[in-house]
């Protein structure tokens, strides 16, 4: 499917759009154009096979090269991995902006993309890992990562006890959230269910290519494209210390001095402990706080202190712990 031929087309098309951020003057919205396989939402009776195929579908969904696609007069075309790329100048509100999308050719199909602006009231926003941050994913053991997610969905994987209860007093109704992950765009649907489903904060997903590979600049990219993005507004950042994100998030902070509030470390990897408090020494040193904590109720207890939660809302991250053992 690289090479742009396609002289047949087995499915209806469709444009999935995913969720955007811009600013009150500029929006930013891409997706993919691809063939319709019938996705339905998960359902907590699935079968262990059901995800498996639904699993398998989306990872073998058939992209659309060379389609063109329109947003408020502006027009895309999207690449050989069916992606397009729109950005959208003009007069916009705080909060989420719809942008009705419109496939041209090689078929006809709409669809609606949504674009958070952050309010300017936020006091801060959130970036924040998924595997092994927000739900447990086994991300150091591939094999198993894949495993699980092959055998579950959005009802039967959990978040991690007092996440959700975190992430929504961060969030406090107006503080934007941001998902970057490595996880492939595949997958971008079954998250945004997941993060629906759970109770956690809706927000932009911000994933990487699949069919590519792995990128490690990715993380650092993104997340230094949403800074600048907005230059007025400081951070929180979260991530576990399975992989390379307490490395990713030193070095945010040492390219942007002042601009993050709290790094909060999911601890994973005891054997990273040592390296994980050089770290927070490090970053300590520009008045960034790095706290690597076992569960989310930990983390919130700092927040609290900080001043980036409200105390009462302690008390419901350490409810919603109690109520999920």
């Amino acid at each position: 499917m690289g090479d742009g031929r396609r002289p047949v087309i087995a499915d209806p098309l469709i444009i999935l759009p995913y969720l955007g951020y811009g600013t009150p003057k500029k929006l930013t919205i891409c997706g993919r154009v691809l063939e319709d396989e019938g996705f339905r939402p998960a359902a907590d009776a699935d079968s262990r096979w059901r995800n498996l195929i639904r699993f398998w579908k989306r990872l073998e969904s058939d992209e659309v090269p060379g389609a063109r696609v329109r947003a408020r007069g502006t027009e895309a075309v999207t690449d050989r991995e069916g992606y397009f790329h729109l950005e959208l100048e003009g007069s916009f509100r705080a909060g989420w902006n719809k942008v009705p999308l419109e496939l041209l050719h090689p078929a006809r199909a709409r669809a609606m993309g949504r674009v958070l602006v952050p309010a300017k009231k936020a006091r801060f926003g959130l970036i924040s890992d998924i595997d092994d941050t927000v739900v447990y994913s086994n991300v150091t053991r591939k094999l198993r990562m894949i495993l699980t997610a092959a055998f579950s969905n959005a009802r039967t994987r959990k978040p991690f006890k007092g996440v959700a209860a975190f992430y929504r007093a961060l969030h406090a109704g107006v503080n934007p959230v941001f998902y970057v992950s490595k996880s492939p765009w595949n997958l971008f649907a079954p998250i945004v269910e997941y993060l629906e489903v759970q109770g956690l904060p809706e927000g932009p997903v911000l994933l990487r290519d699949f069919g590519l590979r792995p990128e490690k600049e990715h993380k650092r990219k993104t997340i230094e494209a949403i800074l600048n993005t907005y230059p007025a507004l400081k951070f929180v950042l979260s991530g576990d210390s399975g992989e390379q994100d307490p490395e990713i998030y030193a070095g945010i902070v040492r390219r942007f001095p002042e601009r993050i509030r709290a790094i909060y470390i999911r601890s994973v990897d005891l054997k990273r402990v040592g390296k994980i408090e050089r770290l927070a020494a490090e970053v300590a040193k520009t008045g960034c706080q790095l706290i690597l904590a076992p569960e989310a109720e930990a983390a919130a207890a700092h927040a609290a202190a900080e001043g980036l939660i409200q105390a009462s809302e302690l008390r419901a991250v350490r409810s919603e712990r109690l109520s999920e053992d």
